[in-house]
Parts: structure tokens; C-alpha cells; sequence
């Protein structure tokens, strides 16, 4: 089967949560990264049946082939000591640490790379953060970019920030979401305060 290079819009996409049905299936992902396949198909699951992370498998529609996945969790930005962390102090805000929505891991089929669905990806996790901010605080999406993939250019692209720089190991990238979450907010109380008819 061959696979072109033309984008992937994101009605032609199919999200599953990661289920028992899908283990055998998920043994075919194709990925240029031993770390991030072997995540798939040994701990993603296990993961999630203990409560740890929540992964979503992305399939292309037209094929009904598995395309990408991505895992994510809740965490904390340590914030104490970083120029966003200064950000809050001068705002009388003296947390060590805020919460954050964290992508545990992401990746594309190496037959599907470089048709947006990483772009399609985090805007999910944007939306999930949104849903979850309705309920309880949360601002951040945090991530740990590996330094030798173009991961960091991929993330800078879509508005990440990073956090700490550092000479060895994964940088933590994070992007506020506090302008989308007020937009949201405002633009959802409008809707909320429109005359039925």
C-alpha cells in the first residue's frame, strides 16, 4: 500500500482510548523510535488501567489504519527558580509548582510522518485541557522534548515555550493556556447567555 505526503485533516481522523481489543493491532504501529513503540505495545495500557496516563489511538479513516497514538496525564510544572515561576511570584503567587496537563508521549506511524497529525495531536490535548479547566484549575501543557529529534522546532512551531534549559537529556517545553482558556470561557458564557428561541 502506498502513502502519500498530503496533509491529514482531522475529519479524516478516527480517535479511539486504547482498549484491550486494540493490543494485537497496536504490535503493527511502525515507529522510528525503538522507545516509543516498545511505550505502545508494553506499557500504555498497563498504564492506563492503573490510572497513570490515558491513551488515544489516531486512525487514518480512509484505510482504517492506525496512524499515530498519544498518551497524556496530569502533572506539575516546577515553576521555582524559572522565569515563568518569577512571572508568578511578582504576582504574589509563591507555588513551586502549577498544574499541568502533561503529554507522557506522542508519535506518528513513520508511513503517515509530516501530515500534521502531531499538529492535530496537541490541539486535542488543548481541548481536553479546556473540558478538564471547567472542573478544576489548570493552565499548562508541559511536555519533555528529546533534544536530537526536531522535536523542539516541531513544539516552538506551535507556540511552546521552554522552561529550563538543559545540556543533557530532555528539555521541558510548556505553552499557557490561560488567553484560550478566557476566550473559552467568555466565548462559552455568550453562548451560554443567548435568547432561546
Amino acid at each position: 500500500m502506498s502513502y502519500d505526503n498530503a496533509k491529514i485533516s482531522a475529519d479524516q481522523i478516527r480517535i479511539e482510548k486504547l482498549s484491550e481489543s486494540h493490543l494485537e493491532l497496536i504490535k503493527n504501529f511502525e515507529a522510528d523510535s525503538k522507545e516509543l513503540k516498545d511505550f505502545l505495545i508494553e506499557d500504555a495500557y498497563k498504564n492506563q488501567r492503573m490510572a497513570i496516563s490515558t491513551t488515544y489511538l489516531w486512525f487514518y479513516n480512509p484505510e482504517n489504519k492506525l496512524a499515530s497514538y498519544i498518551s497524556i496525564l496530569s502533572d506539575a510544572i516546577r515553576v521555582h527558580g524559572t522565569q515563568i515561576g518569577k512571572q508568578f511570584v511578582d504576582k504574589g503567587v509563591q507555588y513551586k509548582t502549577l498544574p499541568a496537563l502533561k503529554i507522557g508521549r506522542m508519535c506518528v506511524d513513520k508511513r503517515f510522518a509530516r501530515r500534521g497529525l502531531g499538529s492535530h495531536m496537541v490541539h486535542f490535548t488543548m481541548k481536553i485541557l479546556l473540558q478538564a479547566n471547567d472542573k478544576m484549575g489548570c493552565r499548562f501543557i508541559f511536555l519533555d522534548a528529546k533534544p536530537d529529534t526536531g522535536a523542539i522546532h516541531f513544539y516552538k512551531k506551535l507556540g511552546f515555550q521552554t522552561l529550563k534549559e538543559r545540556e543533557k537529556g530532555t528539555i521541558p517545553m510548556f505553552f499557557d493556556m490561560i488567553k484560550i482558556i478566557e476566550y473559552y470561557k467568555e466565548n462559552k458564557k455568550k453562548l451560554l447567555d443567548m435568547p432561546k428561541g
